[in-house]
């Protein structure tokens, strides 16, 4: 399979010749094999294992986002990555970056979402005078 991990800013890795890829998503993990179905998943942050031929087994934090096989192409589109050997390494930079990041976000959306309401609120109600 061709692997290639999209990050907003640039391409993050791009391999050739991936025998298998196991990724996270809401449901738990779940694993893609050269002839499986074409597919399309939503992934968590977690840890991203994919193995070549001349490289093996390689390991990375990955940020939530999307995966797409189509064919033997398969695209991992996330908001952000990080590779390393020490797969220890990697579960505490997901722990710290990527899910302290989603407390972050949904403090933001709960702020923004009062915003609407209040303006929605002065809106219906300067439309009613």
């Amino acid at each position: 399979m061709n692997l290639k991990i999209l990050l907003p800013y640039k391409v993050f890795a791009e391999k050739t010749g991936v025998s298998r890829i196991v990724a996270r998503s809401s449901e738990g993990s779940f694993g893609l094999l050269p002839h499986r179905l074409d597919c399309v998943a939503a992934l968590v942050p977690g840890i991203l294992v994919f193995e070549t031929e001349a490289e093996g087994e390689i390991y990375m934090a990955v940020d939530e986002g999307v995966l797409v096989k189509s064919g033997q192409d398969v695209l991992v589109s996330v908001r952000n990555a990080i590779g390393g050997t020490d797969l220890s390494k990697l579960h505490e930079a997901v722990d710290q970056e990527f899910l302290n990041l989603d407390d972050q976000e949904k403090k933001v959306r709960s702020v923004l979402a009062k915003l609407e309401s209040g303006f929605i609120r002065r809106f219906a109600e300067f439309h009613h005078e």
